[in-house]
């Protein structure tokens, strides 16, 4: 299967893939705390397990990160 990961290519032995098991192959560290984009469109959390990825999806990992300005 032929996909691109985070803007870049990736070819994938498994013929079949759920999101969930896509973060594992990638070994996506902390993936609690990624956000996952499909072709487009951000999935909800509870959706990883059903979503399949399909041959030619553009997936991105998206990591979220707090902070922000301190004051002086």
């Amino acid at each position: 299967m032929n996909l691109t990961v985070n803007g870049e290519k990736a070819v994938l032995e498994a013929a079949e893939m759920t999101v969930t098991e896509l973060l594992k192959e990638q070994d996506v560290k902390m993936p609690e705390m990624v956000s996952v984009e499909l072709n487009g469109q951000i999935l909800k959390r509870t959706e990883f397990d059903d979503t399949e990825v399909n041959d030619g999806d553009e997936v991105e990992f998206l990591y979220f990160m707090g902070g922000g300005r301190g004051s002086n």
